[in-house]
């Protein structure tokens, strides 16, 4: 049999991307061996990446971007089927216990925007019945639920009324794969082929190819509300420490879940249900009242990082889709928009590249030799500093937001005398990233004219900014239009944005808190935000646990010149941070550049020092060799300060 597009698992993740393929025109079978075994239909349904204190940069954004597509996304489906996916924007309550620890100031420095304490007055008023021991909890009103076996049913159906090749009963054994392409599947139906493969089998998916994927066995349990109830007890999630209690809006109270590394164990044990009774009567004591409907088990497809593998493979002409571990019903929407984008429109979104197989396997994938030979050109003098290629130094890549970079010098295109001189300093500069003030642009402010025109950006990736926002609403609504800015420059898949909030006039210093809200919308809209700020290292900490791909420090006031004044903070922000640190606006000379890029900086925006200089072209080659050679220093590592001297000569063996 021959197929367009086979997707080898018809579980939930495999389904959905045979429905978002289908609806876009491809033609596609979906086999599976055991759709009752698959890990949707032992969920709870649970669309929680808040409540579930999901701090991955890049695995919060997937989250959050996926949540922001139920809606729509279940209303298709129901449209599609007439059948009810039981989505339920119900909020998540998640109760503390008194002993539990600082939860209110812990939990609050998590996810700022979407949670909300709540004493314990208001917490026993807002949900009756919670124990005693309950003494608060937070309270997530944009986590929601959906209920996963409707929605699987919802999913087959739609499959089947769009036209998608549903083969069940079928076990993949073998890939077939010859010049690093899948040829053919070999099952248990005989040899199966198509034009494109995608791996969605979930825990099973080591079986095929050597992926770091093992089976988390999962118990849980429901009990029924009894028909005479006039209300339902529950009206929201009760998320709690080892236990989760999600009411569904027919009667039916859902209990999980145990996490067990057995294996495929099969069954339900005593001990695994025990321990589930025991937590969820202690959170919610009238569960004991209530009859047992059912218990069940599954398996959840785990990682070492517990992040998902999506995107591309060794293979051409196969794509991944396993892993998703707890997540994998709040991921399936988005799962499947990438995947299918990556297939029929042939453009991955930059955040795949945080979820590559690669990363679990040779560390050369992830890391590179600084073997490039740099060539830094002045008219007809030609400086080669062929030196680095030779040096046994690795460096990890300046990733952003998923997107790769060699480059770790980014410039701007404001205060050149003319568009000629900015074109040159571009281009020795040898940036990869430049800044593009959107709203500067919309005005065809001087030095702005023509600027779509004036550089290549087939090759040079646009960094709109929000200059001139005085409020996060302004800077939102620039972010907007330089996302179609960039759409319209050819950059269809640029979700960047360079966030700037500066209502002060006088001396340009950003607005923490102007920033952080605006950050934290942008990030639900799936921008990938690089917000400039003071060098505030706790300011730094909440952007990026709100999402930011990046922070970008000032290292003093925006086109001052001073150089490194803030640098003992920027140090600080450097250590704390797990994402790339931008020294941006203050630096002067090269030297100065050389500095912050020796610290730690993972990279520099330079604008008003080259634009300003005599020779701008010439500063810009300069400010380039300086982030390279300050990036090596780094990685080489200085020499210990000492209060004594030290000879460099020995002082052993010498001739008398």
């Amino acid at each position: 049999m021959t197929s367009d597009i086979l997707i080898i698992g018809s579980g939930i993740i495999g389904l959905a991307t045979a429905i978002e393929l289908k609806l876009r025109g491809a033609k596609v079978t979906a086999i599976g061996r055991n759709q009752k075994a698959a890990a949707a239909t032992a969920a709870a349904g649970m669309l929680a990446p808040s409540a579930e204190q999901i701090i991955n940069p890049a695995m919060r954004q997937l989250c959050d971007r996926s949540l922001h597509l139920y809606p729509d996304w279940t209303r298709k489906l129901e449209e599609i089927t007439g059948l009810d996916t039981g989505y339920w924007a119900c909020g998540i309550l998640a109760p503390v216990y008194e002993g539990q620890g600082d939860k209110e100031n812990s939990f609050s420095s998590i996810s700022p925007s979407a949670a909300h304490w709540l004493d314990k007055q208001t917490i026993h008023q807002y949900q009756p019945g919670l124990s005693e021991e309950v003494i608060g909890g937070w309270w997530y009103p944009e986590d929601a639920q959906v209920d996963n076996r409707a929605l699987f049913q919802t999913l087959l159906n739609a499959a089947e009324n769009l036209g998608v090749e549903i083969q069940e009963g079928i076990t993949a054994k073998g890939i077939i794969q010859q010049q690093g392409q899948v040829k053919g599947i070999q099952t248990n139906a005989g040899t199966l082929s198509a034009s494109v493969y995608v791996l969605a089998t979930g825990a099973w998916s080591n079986q095929l190819f050597p992926l770091p994927v093992r089976p988390l066995k999962g118990q849980m349990l429901s009990i029924k509300v009894p028909l005479s109830a006039t209300e339902l007890p529950l009206g929201r999630v009760l998320y709690g420490d080892d236990i989760y209690i999600v009411p569904r809006r027919d009667g039916r109270i859902i209990i999980g879940a145990t996490c067990e590394d057995v294996g495929f164990t099969n069954g339900n044990t005593p001990a695994g249900i025990q321990n589930l009774l025991i937590a969820a009567t202690r959170l919610y004591p009238q569960l004991q009242n209530y009859p047992i409907e059912e218990f069940w088990y599954g398996f959840r497809p785990a990682t070492p990082d517990e992040l998902p593998i999506l995107g591309n493979s060794w293979c051409k002409n196969l794509i991944i889709a396993t892993g998703h571990h707890r997540n994998g019903i709040l991921l399936t929407p988005i799962t499947a928009k990438l995947i299918a984008d990556s297939i029929l429109e042939e453009k991955s979104d930059p955040l795949l590249n945080h979820f590559h197989y690669s990363r679990f396997h040779n560390s050369s994938s992830t890391t590179a030799m600084l073997t490039s030979s740099v060539n830094f050109s002045n008219g007809n003098n030609s400086l080669q500093t062929n030196g680095i290629s030779k040096l046994p130094i690795e460096d990890s890549k300046l990733i952003i937001a998923g997107k790769e970079f060699t480059s770790r010098l980014m410039t701007g295109t404001g205060k050149y005398s003319n568009t000629t001189a900015m074109q040159q300093s571009v281009a020795e500069s040898e940036c990869q990233i430049v800044t593009v003030a959107v709203r500067r642009v919309q005005t065809n402010a001087p030095g702005h004219e023509g600027l779509a025109e004036a550089l290549d950006w087939s090759k040079i990736w646009m960094l709109p900014n929000t200059a001139g926002c005085k409020t996060a609403e302004e800077a939102i609504r620039v972010a907007r239009l330089g996302r179609e800015m960039a759409k319209i420059l050819g950059q269809e898949d640029n979700n960047f944005v360079k966030l700037e909030v500066i209502p002060d006039a006088k001396y340009l210093l950003p607005d923490p808190i102007g920033t952080l809200q605006a950050a934290e919308q942008l990030v639900k809209e799936g921008f990938a935000v690089l917000p400039y700020i003071n060098a505030d290292p706790m300011l730094a900490l909440r952007l990026e646990e709100v999402g930011c791909a990046t922070v970008m420090p000032l290292a003093a006031p925006i086109g001052s010149g001073q150089g490194l004044q803030t640098t003992a903070n920027i140090k600080i922000i450097i250590e704390n941070a797990s994402i790339p640190v931008v020294v941006d606006a203050g630096i002067g000379s090269p030297s100065e550049a050389a500095q912050a890029m020796e610290m730690g900086a993972d990279a520099l925006l330079i604008n008003s020092a080259i634009a300003l200089a005599k020779n701008p072209s010439a500063m810009a080659r300069a400010m380039n060799m300086a982030a390279v050679a300050g990036r090596l220093a780094y990685l080489a590592g200085r020499m210990p300060i000492k209060d004594y001297a030290s000879a460099s000569s020995p002082l052993t063996g010498t001739v008398n």
